[in-house]
């Protein structure tokens, strides 16, 4: 059954016109009125309903059928050193399919340019939309929550994770030995962006809670290293592998 999102207060209501970027896929898919689709408002709650109208000029949905998805067993958050061009793109595309709940860019020296706020609705809005693209194809129900860049400095003090992870180079203790004893709740874990974090940067994040880890002898892009680090967590953490979502 095809998949679409819709804005939360849609599903309270049994019927509701459809909207025009899900009439433009219903026509793309060859999906004809009276067939059956599935919508999720990234906050949890599913609906399954039948297409009562469809024409050129719009159509609408009747919803057949409510539910609601558990809450995600792992608290992810990906503290991602800005990249340079669209590399966060696919961070944001992948982190999304592995269950990362949080998305916190930030500005590192060897990252992108700060932008002032007002030169980064274009970006953040392609961001959303990433987002939401790849919680709709994965089966995700709950969207993860994408902060505005801030400097890196600004945020360290602020975080609340259990477990708080800074993949390094120069580091010396393995990631798997960093993961003995109790299970997290919550992990946070800050990739560096092209040229990785700098020693004052990991020092930094070490003086707020965090664990600097080895990934193994091999150096990975920026737009690896967090995906990398969250499937180690998920598999052993989370949901990774349980059959279930």
């Amino acid at each position: 059954m095809r998949r679409f999102f819709v804005a939360p207060e849609l599903l309270q209501d049994d019927s509701f016109a459809l909207l025009a970027e899900i009439l433009q896929h219903l026509k793309v898919l060859r999906i004809p009125q009276g067939g059956r689709i599935e919508l999720f408002d990234g906050q949890g709650r599913l609906a399954q309903g039948i297409i009562t109208e469809l024409d050129k000029s719009g159509g609408r949905i009747v919803i057949e059928q409510r539910s609601r998805c558990p809450a995600e067993p792992l608290s992810l958050r990906l503290i991602q050193g800005l990249p340079k061009g669209n590399k966060m793109d696919l961070v944001l595309q992948k982190g999304t399919e592995l269950g990362i709940t949080r998305f916190s860019p930030v500005y590192c020296r060897n990252g992108d340019v700060i932008l002032p706020p007002g030169r980064l609705d274009g970006r953040t809005d392609r961001w959303r939309k990433i987002i939401r693209e790849a919680a709709r194809q994965s089966g995700r129900c709950h969207l993860p929550r994408l902060d505005e860049p801030v400097a890196l400095e600004s945020l360290l003090p602020r975080l609340e994770e259990e477990l708080r992870l800074v993949p390094w180079e120069q580091a010396a203790v393995p990631l798997q030995d960093r993961l003995q004893g109790k299970p997290p709740q919550s992990a946070s874990f800050l990739i560096g962006p092209e040229g990785g974090l700098t020693a004052p940067e990991v020092d930094l994040a070490m003086r707020n809670g965090f664990l600097a880890v080895s990934l193994g002898p091999r150096i990975l892009r920026s737009e690896t290293a967090g995906i990398a680090v969250a499937s180690v967590l998920q598999y052993l953490f989370g949901d990774l592998g349980s059959g279930s979502q």
